[in-house]
């Protein structure tokens, strides 16, 4: 069956005046950053959006569920935890370094709730004050960028060998 629509699809002539076929659409990749994907769990009332306020709650559950010692910050490897624990990865951006934003090497509630805060922003692109999911999601044209994956050391194009 698909054979047979196949032999028909290539023997269909083209339509006389219709434009020529372009170049093909390259394949998008969609796909949600830690921070984003975060943010979309702060959904309180199901609505499939986030406003700040729900944001400020939902930042202040997370870091409430680590800060099991109820001293008000986090230390680098407790942010970590955090961060294993809400955006996927020990290494996640937001990095402690980045969100650190006085230097003493811990993480209160309002620094966290600042840095995503932040990303809020960014991706609130129609600026009015709460983000859908589809302004949570990063498109990209393709996965490995425009000429393929990279199979040299460091992602670059493997060198031909010299003789």
């Amino acid at each position: 069956m698909l054979i047979l629509a196949l032999l028909l699809q290539a023997a269909t002539p083209p339509v006389p005046g219709a434009p020529p076929p372009g170049p093909a659409q390259p394949p998008a990749t969609m796909a949600f950053e830690p921070a984003a994907t975060l943010i979309a769990t702060f959904d309180a009332d199901g609505d499939a959006r986030v406003t700040r306020a729900e944001l400020d709650a939902g930042v202040q559950r997370s870091f409430t569920a680590i800060d099991t010692a109820k001293v008000g910050t986090l230390g680098y490897i407790a942010f970590a935890d955090w961060a294993e624990r809400y955006l996927g990865d020990r290494n996640a951006l937001p990095s402690p370094f980045e969100t650190d934003s006085n230097g003493d090497n811990r993480i209160s509630l309002p620094e966290l709730q600042a840095k995503l805060a932040e990303f809020f922003t960014r991706y609130d692109r129609d600026k009015d004050n709460v983000v859908s999911r589809a302004e949570l999601l990063t498109i990209r044209a393709r996965a490995f960028g425009d000429d393929g994956p990279r199979d040299g050391p460091r992602g670059g194009k493997a060198k031909p060998k010299r003789r």
